[in-house]
């Protein structure tokens, strides 16, 4: 089992931890290649979906891999909660957690809300994705995806690209990323880049084309409009020019390089609709990545059955 009761952000991961989470999540790949996709694993177990905030993606894989490890689900959003109310969300977590459930999948606007709930709460929660913060379940795709493209992580050379201030994902990848021996580069317009590279470790540039010949990874990263105040950012188009990936700059990438993106994708933008769908593109890889590391994650932090992953 892991180190971390909760999952709340990659820093609190070992390189075990991670590990663990990859290999079991490896383990699940068979599972969703048959017919009946489901095991026992967590049969009897109640899992609290609590999306505070829009998801497609995350929300929908969590659903699956709830569904094909046997769990009970419910899934809450933010106009069907007793928050839209006035409730406050120590209150509804408590109300919730008198019905004896085992975990809490929680997305939410504002940083820190996940490990707001543990606090009122004996329930496992894992972090769907909480503000500017982190998104640790996105992060542990990404590395299934890319380790099962390279066969390692260690030494990897890993471009994490765009949006870089506004950006969980940056926040969650970049330390997981260092803790399995990658060398991250981060590159995005001066508007966007993060205050204080420090923080991370890793060096930050706004030349593209100066950094992309020497990536095994290019880490395409959405322009998040929505979550801008404010910031200074080129016309669309100007944008797409300098920081955008199209095939000009795909060229240029050396052999064996590929291309993620976390989704949704502003095609034209960040990334062109014909280096999306390109040979070197990872991006649906991720998309199926995203149910196995959650079923792993889940099974992992609720201690799910010995036989769960092969029954």
């Amino acid at each position: 089992m892991l180190s971390v009761k909760h999952l709340i952000d990659t820093t609190s991961l070992t390189a075990d931890d991670i590990t663990q989470i990859l290999d079991t999540a490896r383990s699940f790949s068979e599972v969703n290649k048959r017919a009946i996709k489901k095991v026992p694993a967590l049969r009897g177990r109640t899992i609290v979906n609590l999306f505070l905030e829009p998801s497609t993606r995350t929300k929908s894989s969590f659903e699956l891999a709830e569904k094909r490890l046997s769990a009970d689900s419910l899934s809450m959003g933010g106009a069907t909660s007793s928050v839209v109310k006035g409730e406050s969300l120590a209150d509804t977590i408590e109300t919730i957690d008198a019905m004896n459930v085992d975990m809490f999948i929680c997305r939410a606007k504002l940083a820190g809300t996940p490990q707001k709930i543990t606090e009122h709460t004996d329930a496992v929660v894992i972090n769907a994705g909480d503000g500017k913060h982190q998104h640790p379940t996105q992060a542990m795709l990404d590395l299934y995806t890319v380790r099962e493209n390279f066969g390692h992580l260690d030494g990897l050379k890993v471009a994490i690209v765009g949006d870089l201030s506004h950006s969980r994902v940056c926040g969650s990848l970049v330390p997981a990323l260092k803790t399995m021996g990658a060398d991250v580069t981060l590159v995005g317009p001066p508007t966007f880049q993060v205050d204080d590279p420090s923080y991370y470790g890793v060096p930050q540039t706004a030349d593209f084309d100066s950094v992309i010949p020497e990536m095994d990874v290019v880490y395409m990263l959405r322009v998040q409009l929505e979550r801008m105040e404010g910031a200074a950012i080129p016309s669309r188009r100007e944008y797409n020019r300098l920081w955008g990936l199209d095939m000009a700059r795909v060229g240029k990438m050396k052999p064996g390089a590929i291309i993620c993106h976390p989704g949704p994708m502003n095609r034209g933008m960040e990334i062109n609709a014909d280096v999306a769908d390109c040979a070197r593109s990872r991006i649906l890889n991720q998309v199926n990545a995203g149910v196995l590391t959650r079923m792993a994650e889940m099974y992992l932090l609720l201690g799910g059955e010995n036989n769960g992953v092969s029954a």
